[in-house]
């Protein structure tokens, strides 16, 4: 038995810069508020709502590990709620451009995430019956997630 992975679509999230919580028992703590968005590719087409958060922490090992939950509308309506969890790290001069906001190309670090979606019943129910891989990029100003239906 073997698994690969079927690109569905792309979100891309306008995020506000962070907002600084400070140290905690998991490390830095910081809350990146979701502004909105788009999502489309060859399965899902719609926007990322407003109002959403990525909720992250630094860990003392410099991974940076991070829930981030929001809700897309789908192109018909419907509502979906998404909790992508994942982790960003690579080496300290990499991480450090990243988080003064500098241009970083994907391939320079690793950011990768699992995603849970809840689709009410109907055309986006398949959403609620896989398990589906991110495969992720930071801009300043913005987050891309590319994700991928494990099969």
């Amino acid at each position: 038995m073997s698994a690969a992975l079927e690109y569905v679509f792309t979100a891309k999230v306008a995020v506000a810069p962070p907002l600084v919580v400070g140290e905690s028992s998991h490390g830095l703590r910081r809350i990146i508020p979701i502004l909105g968005g788009q999502c489309e590719g060859p399965r899902l087409r719609g926007e990322v709502l407003p109002g959403g958060a990525d909720w992250q922490y630094v860990r003392p090992d410099g991974v940076l590990q991070l829930t981030a939950r929001y809700t897309l509308r789908a192109g018909d309506g419907a509502l979906i709620q998404v909790v992508n969890r994942g982790m960003r790290h690579g080496p300290p001069e990499v991480m450090e451009r990243l988080f003064r906001g500098e241009a970083v190309a994907a391939e320079e670090y690793y950011f990768r995430s699992v995603a849970d979606f809840e689709a009410p019943r109907g055309p986006h129910e398949w959403l609620n019956k896989g398990i589906f891989i991110g495969l992720a990029e930071r801009l300043r100003d913005t987050a891309i997630v590319h994700f991928h239906l494990v099969t």
